[in-house]
């Protein structure tokens, strides 16, 4: 029943449709090489975004690289200085994770449409895949013997259809004989035998088209069975690929929405907390004890003279394995030993960016307006990361305590006597021995 009621009403829209027209089939034919086609595109647009996330993580990390520089050769101090620089490690973690989408990308989702294309579509030796031959070859062989009824259908159709037209024309002369006075009568005679014989032709003709499309008809539903088979065929494979590719695309959603993973919600929870945990007061007042009234003075007072004064000066006990400590009689007085600070400093710098767009310059009245307080000067060295080799205890107020393996940064190059200033990563800045640590 469902064959006689769809095939009138594709007769009614007379559209070429899958069914009527021979040969319509190649579009689903086609529909296999398109989906090997969109296996590559798909494999492409993930490599792309793979560079993409790749080039970003550089740009990242490159951004937290020197920005870490600056800020630790810069006047700022304390916490608020961790804060700031916790801005690097979040970058430097962003960078790592944008590192693992391009990885994910590129090892797992792109190797993974590669192997199902593989399984896929098998190609063959002639070219083309075997998948779609097949289906070419099955929908062949189902519109084969309805093809040849068709063809058999419009070739009767055709005939009938031109007996019915001279079958007009001969009527039309018969009747202008009838009217003309030159027609003779064995004339019209034989114009009517003319009208009698197209009408035994058109009548012949319509028996025969009639019969050949009542051929056709009958063979109609075996021919739609047939075609549906091999059309349901070829939607199974495409149900195969739909369904992957649906699975891949959620696969490619998880690797790249980063707020899913839980180490980026961590990221900023760390960076929330070490910004919240900054202290005003606990840096005034470091600052204060560093570089302010709070500093140690041995202020003067009347001494005696003593003969023992013009002996060599004590020297400071070191650690068991440790080399030898400089000796303390040559530091300066605490106002000689200044930090590094933007108000020092006045030499501007030059920066280079990855975008087309360069980073504002920033400038002071404190430095004549052209400087940038994260520059070194060049008097007073370049900041350097060392590592300490032994532990050292300092003995003086203005001298740094810490571990060996602990790391610092050296602010000031070392003196004559043998002694470095830097800087601890809690901010406190002072003097070291410079044979204690080796520069990483």
């Amino acid at each position: 029943r469902r064959y006689r009621l769809r095939w009138p009403d594709l007769k009614a829209k007379a559209v070429k449709s899958f069914w009527q027209t021979v040969g319509n089939y190649k579009r689903a034919v086609k529909r296999v090489d398109d989906g090997h086609r969109l296996c590559n595109d798909l494999m492409g647009c993930l490599q792309e975004r793979a560079k993409i996330e790749k080039a970003y993580g550089d740009q990242l990390t490159a951004w937290s690289k020197r920005w870490r520089q600056l800020i630790e050769k810069g006047p700022q101090y304390g916490s608020v200085e961790r804060a700031w620089l916790a801005v690097m490690t979040e970058a430097e973690k962003v960078s790592e994770l944008h590192q693992d989408v391009k990885n994910n990308l590129m090892n797992e989702d792109v190797e993974k449409v590669k192997n199902w294309q593989k399984e896929a579509y098998h190609k063959q030796m002639i070219g083309g895949f075997k998948e779609a031959k097949e289906a070419d070859e099955g929908f062949k062989k189902a519109q084969k013997p309805w093809a040849k009824k068709l063809k058999e259908m419009e070739a009767a159709k055709k005939s009938y259809h031109m007996a019915c037209k001279e079958e007009k024309l001969a009527a039309a002369r018969e009747a202008n004989g009838k009217t003309e006075a030159s027609v003779t009568a064995d004339q019209q005679k034989k114009l009517h035998e003319k009208v009698d014989k197209c009408k035994q032709d058109a009548q012949k003709a319509k028996e025969k088209y009639e019969k050949s499309l009542e051929e056709l008809n009958k063979c109609t539903p075996q021919y739609m069975e047939s075609m549906e088979q091999v059309f349901d065929q070829c939607q199974q494979h495409e149900i195969r690929r739909l369904t992957f590719l649906k699975e891949a695309l959620l696969d490619i959603k998880r690797h790249l929405n980063l707020t899913e993973n839980q180490s980026y919600s961590t990221i900023y929870r760390e960076l929330e907390r070490t910004i919240l945990s900054s202290n005003t007061q606990e840096d005034l007042k470091w600052f204060s004890n560093n570089h302010g009234p709070g500093m140690h003075m041995n202020w003067p007072a009347f001494e005696e003279y003593n003969p023992d004064q013009a002996a060599a000066p004590p020297k400071k006990k070191k650690p068991d394995g440790a080399p030898p400590t400089p000796s303390t009689d040559h530091v300066a007085p605490p106002g000689d030993r200044s930090s590094v600070s933007s108000y020092e400093k006045n030499q501007a710098y030059s920066t280079e960016w990855s975008d087309d767009e360069q980073p504002a310059t920033h400038s002071g009245n404190e430095n004549g307006g052209n400087g940038n307080s994260f520059e070194e000067d060049s008097s007073t060295g370049k900041a350097v990361r060392v590592r300490a080799l032994y532990d050292y205890e300092g003995q003086e107020q203005d001298e740094l305590t810490f571990k060996a393996g602990e790391e610092l940064t050296k602010t000031e190059d070392e003196d004559e006597q043998g002694w470095c200033r830097g800087r601890l990563d809690s901010g406190r800045e002072g003097l070291y021995p410079a044979n204690y640590v080796e520069p990483i």
